[in-house]
């Protein structure tokens, strides 16, 4: 909800002064605090749509984890694994992750945050960039995935969800190293070292791949590289990152019917800092170029070339109410976030902007209950005034039986434009500086059934969008305008089944299906808000054959709106355990003519086979 800044503060003044109780440590005064470890996980914890970590079992809202240590040798990028939730229909404009979009439950490519270990990934110049990660596949422990607003707890661009990528600390001396090669001319190549000693543990990982392209100008060359150490002091453990990716590619048709051609750098690092057991301080630093060529064989035409950069920084609390007997088995969480992003482009011009925000977020996990709930408010201010945006939240969960558990959300998210979205100009598509920021409430129920050999998860869910982005045109020899759109509206249903028939083997079928109310465009085109997949199908069979095989086969059935469904059928085999483990990857094997994007042709059939090795102890 947006209202006048100068008419709401309460949210901001009840953080300000809740986190003046932030000098008063435990571990202030009186004999020095123990040095803290470095935490292992004893089970998978959630850390989207929630307060503070929680089991999976125990989460209110609709979340998707997904392991990537056990994924390694059958898939190439985070982006594969992303596809797995049938929620997320990514929209890939060429193998080996050079651009790619996502849509999540229907919102644009541009209403999912993307994170990573909680900080903001988003890029400022443009939505087209937010999957441009800067740690390499090997360095991520997991990636969770919130379905529905997460703005109270994550802020602006978590409009359909939010997206975190994780690292975990190792725990023991490790060292991967992975060669392979296939069609097209592909090559991948990656190293992961790690070391830990005592109260202290580090990572670096490094890692790349380049193909010829599938067809003339579609050739890209990717690189990844990141260092994090993690250490264990009085204060608590500090998390430092740094990272950075180096991308080039072709970008035949990408974005309009020319032969282009783009690279784009990101760096990005970031701290964490415990201050006592409820305190926690974080500060992060992303800087990203991108330089586009509208002909490639003939740059003077047309040439982009973009930086931008962003920072931000957060201090929290939590603290816990378990102990008043009104708020049983409580943990409010509170804190203040500040971020800043400015641009300067041959084409965009030079322009800056920050924010400022403060939230209180309750959450209640009473012991000897079967029913947990939440609720949270956010005020997030811009600068130059004008208006602020007020988002709130809540859930709740009653676990039936055992077995059986039923939950139920409802937010609000939003988001403020690109550069891009107010400035950008070229032969086919113009910016509009008077757009305004796009938000949406969205609400959803569910049940979740799961018994030893499987389970099954279904949701419902509905989200009514206002003032969406989207770039319209009233004809093929006009201009792309960007506008906001009233009367957006989408529901749909997601489900899921797991199953484990025998040891050794898994079955996992997902289905979302989504209805849209489109009465915004009045006879106009529109370029991307109807993208979206009317019907998105997943199915994975893993087996594993004692210790020397694992087989693999997915199946995704994807039907965007107003387009005929295709099926992709991909399959890989690896050895998945010992010091050498060769892996074949097989992609789209029935060699089905797709695109994700319309104009955008999909890769045919290929196949990349390597070997990994691996040391640990």
């Amino acid at each position: 909800m947006l209202f006048p800044a100068r008419s709401i503060g309460n949210v901001l003044l009840l953080a300000a002064s809740l986190v003046s109780a932030f000098a008063q440590s435990p571990s202030s005064g009186g004999a020095p605090a123990p040095a803290s470890a470095v935490p292992k996980a004893t089970e998978t914890m959630v850390v989207l749509g929630s307060a503070t970590p929680v089991p999976l079992a125990e989460s209110s809202s609709a979340v998707q984890v997904m392991p990537v240590e056990p994924e390694l040798l059958r898939v190439e990028t985070p982006l594969d694994l992303l596809r797995d939730d049938s929620s997320i229909f990514v929209e890939q404009r060429g193998a080996g992750g050079a651009q790619s979009d996502l849509v999540l439950r229907g919102g644009s490519f541009a209403q999912a945050l993307v994170l990573v270990n909680g900080f903001r990934i988003n890029d400022s110049q443009t939505a087209h960039h937010n999957l441009d990660l800067p740690i390499p596949l090997e360095a991520m422990e997991q990636i969770q995935v919130l379905h529905g607003a997460g703005s109270t707890l994550h802020g602006t661009d978590a409009l359909a969800g939010a997206i975190d990528f994780l690292t975990a600390a190792p725990h023991a001396p490790l060292l991967l190293i992975r060669a392979g090669g296939g069609n097209f001319g592909e090559n991948e190549q990656a190293v992961m070292a790690g070391v830990a000693r005592g109260r202290w543990s580090g990572r670096i990982t490094g890692d790349r791949n380049f193909s010829n392209g599938f067809i003339a100008d579609r050739d890209y060359r990717n690189m990844d590289g990141s260092v994090e150490t993690w250490m264990g002091t009085r204060l608590g453990v500090t998390d430092l990152l740094a990272a950075g990716s180096d991308r080039a590619f072709g970008a035949d048709q990408f974005y309009g019917p020319y032969p282009s051609w783009e690279r784009t750098k990101g760096w990005f690092a970031s701290a964490r800092q415990e201050l006592g057991t409820k305190t926690v301080a974080a500060f992060g630093y992303r800087r990203h170029t991108d330089d586009f060529v509208l002909i490639r064989s003939n740059p003077a035409i047309y040439e982009n070339n973009h930086i931008d950069t962003s920072w931000q920084a957060s201090l929290r609390r939590t603290e816990n109410t378990g102990q008043a007997k009104a708020w049983p088995g409580g943990l409010l969480l509170f804190g203040l976030e500040a971020d800043g992003d400015s641009i300067r482009s041959n084409n965009l011009g030079t322009h800056a902007r920050n924010r400022g925000a403060g939230y209180v977020d309750w959450d209640c996990h009473p012991a000897r209950h079967r029913w947990t709930a939440s609720a949270g408010l956010r005020e997030e201010v811009f600068s130059g005034g004008g208006q602020a945006a007020l988002a709130p939240h809540a859930a709740a969960s009653w676990r039936v039986t055992d077995s059986l558990k039923v939950r139920a959300t409802g937010g609000y998210g939003f988001r403020i434009p690109t550069y891009t979205d107010l400035y950008y100009s070229d032969p086919t598509t113009i910016g509009n500086p008077n757009l305004k920021p796009e938000s949406a409430w969205s609400g959803e129920g569910g049940i979740d059934w799961a018994r030893t050999h499987f389970t099954l998860s279904a949701t419902g869910f509905y989200a009514h969008q206002h003032n969406a982005i989207d770039y319209l045109r009233s004809s093929p020899t006009t201009q792309w305008q960007a506008e906001n759109l009233p009367g957006l509206r989408f529901s749909g249903i997601e489900s899921s089944f797991a199953w484990q028939p025998v040891s050794g083997q898994s079955i996992h079928l997902s289905w979302t299906t989504l209805f849209g109310a489109q009465d915004a465009l009045h006879g106009e085109e529109s370029r991307y808000v109807f993208n979206y997949p009317v019907n998105n199908v997943r199915a994975i069979w893993d087996c594993a054959v004692k210790r020397w095989a694992a087989l693999n086969n997915t199946v995704q059935i994807a039907q965007r709106y107003q387009q005929t469904a295709y099926a992709v059928w991909n399959a890989g085999v690896s050895r998945p355990s010992g010091a050498w483990r060769p892996y074949m990857r097989l992609s789209n094997i029935a060699n089905t003519g797709y695109e994700e994007i319309s104009g955008v042709v999909m890769p045919g059939r290929s196949v990349v086979a390597g070997i990994v090795y691996s040391l640990s102890r």
